[in-house]
């Protein structure tokens, strides 16, 4: 902005004696202004400033945390990002059916075996048999890998604290796989 101030200045001082006679000249040819006009006038020199004027810098919104579990480039090929978003949906939903189970009578999802076949049946139901670990080994690997170190093998019996880290396990990997489609 100042250096273009700068320029029609000197400009300006240059030119002088080539604009008085012009400004006189328009002076007489321009009929005279009305308070409409110094009001119109006004709202676009101040429209003008506006757009002039420096804005105030929002600094960068922060990644989200990632949380313990980052699935991004592991879905590869055409069908990527279709995949982690089915992945996140299927194990958002899992994560839903163990939490709602653990309100349920003894027996309906009682050991980790039954939510392993939870996982297997809904995987059949909503793929019709596809394997989306067999389009995407290196996201099915960095899944089981973290199923593992969060929740373990043992298909036994399931504490309320195992249920719950069942369905923060899921929730996880749920939500590192919708990261991962974005």
């Amino acid at each position: 902005m100042i250096p273009t101030l700068l320029v029609l200045a000197a400009f300006a001082a240059w030119a002088w004696p080539n604009l008085v006679p012009l400004i006189e000249k328009a002076r007489t040819a321009v009929p005279p202004l009305t308070p409409r006009h110094y009001a119109a006038i006004a709202l676009v020199a101040a429209a003008v400033a506006y757009g002039m004027a420096p804005s105030a810098e929002t600094p960068p919104t922060p990644a989200p945390d990632a949380g313990p579990l980052s699935l991004s480039g592991l879905f590869a090929g055409s069908t990527a990002s279709e995949d982690a978003i089915l992945v996140g949906a299927m194990c958002q939903e899992i994560a839903d059916e163990i939490e709602f189970a653990s309100g349920k009578p003894e027996g309906y999802l009682a050991t980790g075996v039954a939510v392993d076949e939870l996982r297997r049946r809904v995987r059949e139901f909503r793929c019709r048999g596809i394997s989306i670990g067999d389009r995407q080994p290196a996201a099915r690997d960095a899944i089981a890998k973290y199923l593992e170190a969060a929740v373990g093998t043992d298909g036994g019996p399931l504490t309320a604290e195992q249920r719950s880290a069942w369905v923060a396990a899921y929730r996880d990997v749920g939500r590192a796989a919708t990261d991962a489609a974005q």
